[in-house]
């Protein structure tokens, strides 16, 4: 009797609990009936912004909501990094341009003759280690300066602004950005619904989004890559006295991009194009160069701009506030292991020495906590500073003792303080002694999860972007969300998208509703309501509505530089020599490369019995993996490689993607083979140069050859050649 009982009770306990976990399930499913909990089950009313000392103060430490949000987010890989997974990096060194110490009491700054050692880590933010670094993607860029006063870590990106405006929101980005969970599709890429679900709820990323959809989110080579601190920092002097300050890295070698359709063609020939650049580079001597640049605000003229400084989604716009460049960092030296320095080395935005501050950044203010999180997860412990990469050029002394993988063996008595038996050290450093002293501000506020009015202008930068871009870059960004929006399956978000353009410019929304087949954006009650709680800001006398400084084009991308370039020659047997050999010493001269490409590997014979070895054959190569091709005469080498469709296949595709190109004596017949030879204009004599294509019928001019073809070179794209029909030209 009592076992029929007990199973009684067991099955309507059993029914009663499937019936739970049937109706949990069908909540699952369709989305109905859920709230937003914490880990322990405590409904959250809020998550969009973490608890501050007001709307513009600090995020308070008690924000339980926030620390496990980001905790669980930190520790969701082992050991890869959740975000930037996929990096190469470079030892090197920076090197002041003189003193400012009426800015900052940072000694890397203030003594022109010392060479401060750093270690820079490039990388993609969604990619696996095991993508492909030409994804259109935001590449982070972290340097880690080895200073007599500590580690001083600068961890930004080469986009100026981010997609979100507080820490909090961080988890929910790249949860939307990185493979949808269900079956890990795509990789690397941001051009699926999760992603762009996600940017239609949050108006606050159009700034960002306008920076992705442009040619800066697949650089042609990290030496030719811009960087950002992306945040608001302080420089604070001896007396104290405090100045917020924007960090920039501006390449020596100029800024330039691949073009889409080049980039996921190397992909799948080259998925290391970037880190090889950057390696070969190194080893050959052609060391990347970046000159450090601050924009500095006087803390009276804090309010004085049409945007919040403490706003990571913008921009100081530098006709508003020049930037000063400060020094400049050389790399040169590429790492001995790479798990041992560039998977080991952790960053953190919280490494500052003396001289450098925080500001309320609330984005800024979440990697504080997270960066350090992260690292106790992915390297074992607290002790991760201990790593050789990671280990500071100065003594440490501190109480610290134990834990996972503790590399340091402590001798004493005492690891406490204050103490006596230890004679009281280690102990505290006074600020003339080089003791970090915080900036004195005066917090104050509610406590309460709010964001301020003066965050909530969501478009105003967006549109400053655009409407600085040429008409090319222009042309780039429609094509951009046309790939983007094109590959999401849902109609709705697609629709979103579009009325959320259109409060950027509606005409770019327009021309991209005709390519993803969605209504052009007519109702202007959906435009408002899709921007949310947009608050445009009024116009100050520090306004600009364009800013030529953010477009690549309108930059000068020093022309004049072919450093860096890599060039293909293509040759066969009987080819002409002495033309070989003088164009590559030109590109030798100007620190550029030249890889001889033929059919075969091996030794190739010219007209003149002179030999050359080749670096790449064509199966090996392709012509997306150069900056330009030169096709050198030789009536036997030119015959051959007429009936080569890989060499007709390099200079078609190469022309498409606008990159110069250059033939002389009989290589000029190729063209008569390729959709060119009615695109360019008929060599005469002497050298012609149309759209990027240098040509020279004979031998007499090569002096003057050899210059235009590095006048190209340094110009890297010929726009042009988009506004032409390139339906004929096959790729």
């Amino acid at each position: 009797m009592a076992d029929d009982t007990r199973r009684k009770m067991e099955e309507k306990t059993t029914n009663s609990s499937t019936a739970k976990n049937e109706q949990l399930d069908q909540h699952s499913e369709n989305g109905e009936g859920q709230y937003l909990t914490t880990s322990t089950g405590v409904r959250i009313n809020h998550t969009n912004d973490s608890l501050k000392a007001g709307s513009r103060g600090p995020t308070i430490m008690e924000d339980f909501h926030f620390r496990e949000k980001m905790t669980h987010f930190d520790h969701e890989r082992i050991p890869e990094r959740v975000v930037h997974a996929r990096g190469s990096a470079a030892h090197g060194y920076f090197q002041s341009y003189g003193p400012i110490p009426e800015l900052t009491k940072a000694k890397l700054f203030n003594d022109p003759e010392k060479k401060t050692p750093v270690f820079v880590r490039i990388s993609t933010v969604v990619g696996f280690r095991g993508s492909a670094d030409t994804v259109r993607d935001v590449r982070g860029f972290a340097t880690k300066f080895y200073t007599e006063e500590g580690n001083w870590d600068l961890v930004g990106n080469n986009m100026p602004v981010f997609f979100i405006q507080d820490g909090i929101k961080f988890p929910d980005l790249v949860h939307a950005i990185k493979p949808e969970p269900h079956n890990e599709m795509p990789q690397a890429s941001a051009a699926h619904d999760n992603f762009w679900d996600f940017v239609s709820l949050m108006p606050e990323s159009m700034h960002t989004i306008m920076w992705v959809m442009s040619d800066r989110a697949f650089p042609r080579s990290y030496a030719m890559m811009e960087g950002f601190g992306v945040h608001t920092f302080r420089f604070v002097n001896a007396e104290g006295k405090s100045k917020f300050v924007k960090f920039h890295w501006k390449p020596v070698a100029g800024i330039h991009s691949l073009v889409w359709d080049e980039a996921q063609k190397i992909a799948g020939k080259d998925p290391d194009f970037n880190r090889r650049d950057l390696w070969e580079a190194i080893e050959m001597g052609n060391y990347p160069e970046f000159e450090l640049g601050v924009q500095v605000v006087d803390p009276e003229d804090e309010f004085a701009f049409d945007f919040d400084l403490l706003d990571p989604t913008k921009i100081i716009p530098e006709e508003v506030v020049p930037i000063k460049m400060i020094g400049k960092m050389t790399l040169n030296r590429n790492p001995d292991n790479f798990f041992a320095e560039t998977e080991q080395v952790a960053f953190h935005p919280g490494h500052v020495v003396p001289g450098i501050d925080f500001t309320n950044d609330p984005l800024l203010q979440g990697r504080l906590f997270s960066y350090v999180d992260t690292q106790l997860i992915r390297l074992g412990g607290p002790n991760f500073n201990e790593i050789p990469i990671n280990r500071p050029v100065v003594e440490v002394h501190n109480n610290q003792r134990d834990g996972f993988m503790r590399q340091t063996i402590n001798k004493g008595k005492t690891n406490y303080f204050p103490n006596s038996r230890g004679g009281g050290c280690p102990m505290m450093a006074p600020e003339t002694a080089g003791g970090y002293l915080h900036h004195m501000e005066k917090v104050e506020g509610h406590k309460i999860r709010e964001r301020s009015d003066s965050f909530k202008d969501y478009f105003g930068q967006a549109k400053l972007f655009y409407n600085s871009q040429t008409e090319i870059e222009k042309k780039h960004i429609m094509e951009a969300f046309h790939f983007e929006l094109g590959k999401v399956k849902d109609k709705e978000i697609r629709q979103r998208m579009v009325y959320m353009i259109a409060n950027v410019d509606k005409d770019l929304a327009v021309k991209v509703a005709n390519g993803i087949g969605i209504n052009p954006p007519t109702d202007e009650a959906k435009i408002k309501e899709v921007a949310q709680d947009h608050i445009p800001r009024e116009k100050v006398k520090s306004s600009v509505d364009t800013s030529p400084a953010v477009s690549m084009e309108n930059r000068n991308n020093k022309k004049g530089s072919i450093k860096g370039r890599k060039v293909a020659i293509m040759i066969d047997e009987g080819f002409d020599y002495e033309t070989v050999m003088q164009v590559k010493k030109k590109l030798m001269d100007g620190n550029a490369t030249a890889e001889i490409v033929s059919k075969f590997h091996g030794m190739i014979t010219a007209s003149n019995g002179e030999t050359l070895e080749t670096d790449k054959n064509h199966i090996t190569t392709a012509s997306v993996l150069y900056d330009a091709i030169f096709i050198p005469g030789g009536a036997k080498s030119v015959a051959r490689m007429k009936n080569h469709g890989d060499v007709i296949q390099f200079i078609n595709e190469a022309y498409k993607h606008c990159k110069p190109l250059a033939f002389s004596g009989e290589a000029v017949e190729l063209l008569e083979n390729t959709a060119l030879w009615n695109l360019v204009k008929e060599p005469q004599n002497g050298v012609n140069v149309s759209k990027g294509v240098v040509m020279a019928s004979n031998n007499d001019n090569m002096g003057d050859f050899s210059e235009r073809f590095m006048e190209c070179i340094a110009q890297h794209r010929f726009w042009e050649r988009e506004d032409m029909d390139h339906d004929s030209i096959p790729a």
